[in-house]
């Protein structure tokens, strides 16, 4: 195959060059042009065949915001992915971003040397570059540029039988990842303002980008919607979101749910991991729990689902159709863990089908 290849849209020289030199590593990986702003990556394109396009938010003459729009008219489908800024500013531009249009995005170091920039690329930028472009997943030696033979993924899908469902659901908990804020701004305005149970989520993003996730998607939805903190009690009606840098899991305490948060381990080099949360609902509502996995790349929530099956819980996870990347819910269904396997805009319609399935018999347990 040909390799991908990608234009660099950042106003900083020192940038590009980082970004430019981060990528070489990778031998399926090209970059045929780079550009100071929005304005002349949009002249570029208009000769210059790019696969995928790395955009900085903020440059002069037209910012990253303002080329989404335009360079989807010319690119409808290629990857943007935006470079942004650890801050609230940041946060708040990217997730704008992703609303235009954008694919997906990574943060740049705090301090740009060129230690951290090379590590950050090979760690976090160039996985999604092959994740989205549908290349094999390989782990890279940076040193070396070699890349071992990847590891070949069964193709067969196998749903798992229905007579694994429980009787009673007492709580939702998801997992996503790439192409996140989209997924669960799709899903969650869809729940009924009076949803009779706790949602609680793990959503593979940075401090400070999980509030303000959390702030619009509570502007969006009938249901609250909050990043956790440590301590607060599960009710019903409520969604809760993993911070960024922190795991969250669910604990029985004084006979209550509560949510703690933690900074143990990474898992699957993620923080919050949704395996971990997973883990923690099959602990402790075993077959009273749904599981949902979204979009997302790498395999974490698969262990958390082997859990949640292992102790009678069903599994719900999105198709590969309407999935930006088909990674992690993939890999649940090719463990045969998922019960259903649905388009994305299905999937509330089968959580609230479940849930007010159930009524009469909780009314009648209550009784």
């Amino acid at each position: 195959m040909p390799p991908i290849r990608i234009l660099i849209v950042d106003d900083a020289v020192v940038v590009r060059k980082a970004l430019a030199d981060g990528l070489s590593h990778d031998p399926d990986l090209e970059v045929v042009g780079t550009a100071s702003n929005g304005r002349l990556a949009l002249a570029k394109l208009q000769t210059l065949r790019a696969d995928v396009i790395l955009l900085d938010i903020e440059m002069p003459e037209m910012n990253g915001l303002e080329a989404i729009p335009e360079i989807r008219k010319i690119l409808p489908k290629a990857p943007i992915i935006m470079f942004s800024t650890l801050t609230e500013r940041g946060a708040e531009a990217t997730l704008d971003a992703l609303s235009l249009g954008a694919t997906d995005y990574v943060t740049k170091p705090s301090n740009m040397d060129m230690g951290s920039t090379s590590a950050n690329i090979t760690a976090e930028l160039i996985p999604k570059i092959r994740a989205l472009c549908h290349l094999p997943m390989v782990r890279l030696t940076p040193a070396s540029g070699v890349l071992p033979p990847p590891v070949k993924e069964s193709a067969i899908i196998r749903t798992r039988p229905t007579s694994f469902r429980p009787a009673r659901i007492s709580i939702v908990t998801i997992g996503v990842s790439t192409g996140g804020p989209d997924a669960l701004g799709i899903l969650l305005p869809s729940i009924p303002a009076k949803f009779p149970l706790p949602i609680v989520v793990a959503q593979h993003m940075p401090p400070v980008f999980t509030a303000m996730l959390a702030k619009r998607l509570a502007e969006k939805s009938s249901v609250p919607v909050r990043e956790c903190t440590s301590g607060d009690v599960l009710e019903p009606g409520c969604v809760w979101i993993a911070p960024g840098d922190y795991h969250m899991v669910v604990q029985r305490e004084n006979n209550r749910g509560i949510l703690r948060t933690n900074q143990e381990a990474r898992e699957n080099f993620c923080r919050p991991a949704v395996d971990v949360l997973f883990r923690s609902v099959a602990q402790m509502y075993g077959a009273n729990a749904l599981g949902v996995i979204l979009t997302g790349m790498g395999q974490d929530g698969l262990k958390g689902c082997e859990a949640l099956c292992a102790a009678g819980a069903s599994v719900i996870v999105q198709d590969e159709a309407s999935s930006v990347v088909w990674g992690m819910p993939g890999f649940v269904a090719r463990a045969g863990l998922a019960e259903k396997i649905l388009p994305l805009d299905q999937i509330a319609g089968e959580i609230n089908r479940r849930v007010a399935a159930q009524l009469p018999l909780q009314l009648a347990h209550q009784n």
